[in-house]
């Protein structure tokens, strides 16, 4: 694991998935790249598995295969895989033969190499629609973006079949198609956990789906999160590198190893905004998008996130031993009784104008106030 401080943030933002695979050796085979696509604070699936937002199939196609449409070959070498997913998915651009875009139409040839995004599904019996409030940032035909509020699950999981913001969905678009097939994930593309707030877009059309699922596995989408962490940050902008993987010691943890072969590769840039008493107010950039990512990472290099009671951010870590000061923070932590993280910048091509959009939102209330308690401590000295 590395953290290297510098001047200047580098490299592209939220990166959300592995590269893809390489074709399988041999001719006539299919690779499948689940494209882990669990944004940095995602929980874990059933407190235990992660899960997936896309996944990605690389195909070599056999030297005596005969000519025929490639959405009808995909059919039948992906029989799971609906005709219609696949259309949406050419016609988002995410069926590449030798690297280049082709149509539904294309005619498969011997020896072509085929690359494939799709939209990962999760089906289940019955998703209940429920009218709960949502804040909507923007809304169109294709897309809408809303600002989560913290508390609320994204999707139905282990103990959490209603009341997330799926269910919420289900009932605000019940008239679209893609929210009318009990699919867990309907229109979702990435997620945050549940005591993270933030901006999330969600597709409302299976093309919408697909444009916005090719954008996350070519790592074009941006996200930037403010945190507030334990500790004075020592240098003002730097990168922290580790890979990241499910702790041995603690199934509902991440953890950073320096061993290549474990874990996934992950990289956080991070710029101070202010440095307050004993605390740092940070601004997050990914390269990356891994489970935890953001808190595992700075609980790893000394700096957990404010109030994180899974990477260990829920107790007094630095300051004095003064029973004014213990009663201070008590008091930051019941202002802000969750991790100190908001999502607040989402940027991303929209799937039919493709005009790039961008928006931002505001730190939520508890996160303000228990900022501003630690800048008039800073201030102060109390």
């Amino acid at each position: 694991m590395t953290h290297n401080p510098h001047n200047g943030l580098t490299g592209k933002e939220d990166i959300l998935a592995e590269d893809a695979l390489s074709s399988a050796s041999g001719p006539g085979t299919v690779a499948c790249d689940d494209g882990d696509e669990l944004s940095d604070d995602d929980e874990l699936l059933s407190e235990g598995n992660g899960e997936r937002m896309y996944e990605h199939f690389s195909i070599d196609v056999d030297k005596g295969q005969s000519m025929m449409r490639i959405d009808k070959y995909l059919c039948d070498r992906l029989s799971d895989k609906s005709r219609n997913r696949i259309q949406a998915a050419a016609d988002a651009g995410n069926i590449l033969v030798g690297g280049k875009p082709v149509k539904s139409s294309y005619k498969v040839k011997p020896l072509d190499r085929i690359s494939i995004v799709l939209p990962y599904p999760m089906r289940v019996l019955e998703i209940i629609p429920e009218q709960i409030p949502l804040e909507i940032v923007y809304e169109d035909d294709d897309v809408i973006v809303v600002n989560k509020q913290a508390g609320m699950v994204v999707h139905p999981g282990h103990g959490n079949y209603t009341g997330t913001l799926v269910n919420a969905l289900t009932w605000h678009l019940r008239n679209l198609p893609l929210f009318k097939e009990g699919d867990m994930r309907a229109g979702l593309v990435h997620r945050i956990d549940k005591n993270t707030s933030g901006l999330l877009v969600v597709a409302k059309s299976e093309g919408s789906h697909a444009y916005l699922a090719k954008q996350f596995f070519d790592h074009t989408i941006e996200r930037r999160y403010i945190a507030l962490v334990w500790g004075l940050m020592e240098h003002d902008e730097g990168t922290i590198t580790g890979n990241i993987a499910r702790s041995t010691k603690d199934r509902m943890k991440m953890a950073v190893y320096d061993d290549p072969a474990i874990g996934k590769h992950a990289v956080t840039h991070y710029k101070v905004i202010k440095r307050l008493g004993y605390v740092s107010l940070i601004e997050c950039r990914l390269e990356t998008g891994r489970t935890h990512q953001i808190r595992v990472h700075m609980e790893h290099i000394g700096h957990p996130l404010f109030n994180d009671d899974r990477y260990g951010g829920d107790v007094i870590l630095r300051g004095t031993t003064f029973a004014k000061y213990r009663q201070f923070v008590e008091n930051c932590f019941k202002t802000l009784p969750r991790h100190a993280l908001h999502a607040k910048t989402l940027g991303f091509t929209h799937p039919k104008t493709h005009e790039r959009m961008m928006f931002d939102s505001s730190l939520p209330s508890d996160m303000q106030e228990c900022i501003a308690r630690w800048e008039s401590y800073a201030t102060d000295g109390r």
